[in-house]
């Protein structure tokens, strides 16, 4: 399977520079992945595709200023750091130019400094003075919003503080924002709620694994980075009952999905009693799942998800899911209705 398989053409004035207001404004293409059926319409009418005893599941990570600017503590050069994936409660891998080990870089008006211990592929492992709180303390200071780069290239990122965070992000760690999410309002999840569909969070920290570009020409030698994941039992055992009540899996995006389908390939279920087999309250870990076409999906029913980057593995997820015709298809039509793109783009339903 060929990278040029996923290639499109997008006209630039389509990529979306700021998000909807209010969030559940946006777009909506709805793409029935059995008939191959379109329909237009707005997020906020999302409600009248699910159905009483669906589930639907969102990724309630948060993202982190993950940019940090320093400068080399002997010649004070900048050094720009970009925070990738944290392997203990002072060492992180980073992206970043211009370091060699033993570097030490300090942050301007902060008590952080940190040490370059060594480079790792194309990456740098770093370790911190701070960890924990203190050091997600100290990076709320002075760290910046990792906006993708097509967006707002120059311009402040002050708006981006709220506008790339969804409204249930909870949990810290993630560098960059589960996209599907951010057309969520509080009310829309509130009506969703009143109409019978269950409302659950898992959580994958999105890393660089989700969005680093594939760089071969068989999309099979690509390998992904890994990202943190967890997903209690409790919300497998629902999953399992849900469907076995003719209830639909609803994931919001494509962190969320790959989650699902991670656990879903290392458990063990107990088929008379719906449930998980083994002793702990939850499953987590490291996922570098790759899901293109030709993967069979075991856990989700419907994806809500954004418009992606041409070649990337979140266009193979979804060509994964509703078919590669569908998706160009799709794709097509939304172009031609010139609906918006990208991170802070318009939206897609795939039932």
């Amino acid at each position: 399977m060929k990278l040029s398989d996923f290639d499109y053409e997008l006209p630039s004035e389509l990529i979306a520079q700021s998000p909807a207001e209010p969030r559940d404004h946006s777009r909506l293409l709805v793409l029935d992945k059995e008939s191959g059926e379109i329909q237009s319409d707005i997020f906020k009418n999302i409600t009248k595709f699910f159905k009483p005893g669906d589930l639907l599941v969102l990724n309630n990570t948060k993202v982190i200023p993950a940019r940090l600017l320093g400068k080399n503590y002997l010649t004070h050069g900048s050094v720009e750091i970009f925070l990738h994936k944290q392997i203990n409660n002072f060492e992180w891998e980073i992206l970043g130019k211009r370091l060699k080990s033993g570097k030490r870089v300090v942050f301007e008006s902060s008590k952080l400094e940190a040490i370059v211990q060594e480079k790792k592929n194309d990456m740098y492992i770093v370790r911190f003075n701070l960890g924990g709180d203190r050091f997600i303390s100290e990076i709320e200071k002075i760290g910046l919003i990792p906006i993708p780069p097509y967006i707002r290239k120059g311009k402040s990122e002050a708006p981006d503080r709220d506008n790339y965070q969804t409204i249930f992000a909870k949990r810290k760690g993630s560098v960059a924002a589960p996209t599907a999410g951010l057309h969520f309002t509080k009310e829309l999840l509130e009506q969703i709620k009143g109409q019978g569909v269950d409302v659950e969070f898992v959580l994958l920290h999105v890393g660089l694994g989700t969005f680093a570009p594939v760089k071969v020409d068989d999309i099979k030698d690509h390998k992904m980075h890994s990202e943190y994941f967890e997903i209690s039992k409790k919300l497998i055992s629902k999953i399992l009952q849900t469907k076995n009540n003719g209830g639909r899996i609803i994931a919001v995006g494509t962190t969320t999905a790959r989650v699902l389908e991670t656990a879903f390939g290392q458990i063990e279920i107990n088929s008379e009693k719906h449930e998980v087999k083994g002793q702990s309250e939850a499953i987590s870990g490291w996922t570098d799942i790759f899901i293109y076409p030709g993967y069979k999906f075991k856990s989700i029913d419907a994806l809500v998800t954004n418009f992606h980057l041409p070649k990337s593995t979140l266009l193979m997820l979804v060509s994964a899911f509703a078919g590669e015709k569908n998706i160009k298809k799709s794709y097509e039509f939304a172009i031609n209705s010139k609906y918006r793109f990208y991170s802070y783009g318009d939206a897609m339903l795939i039932i």
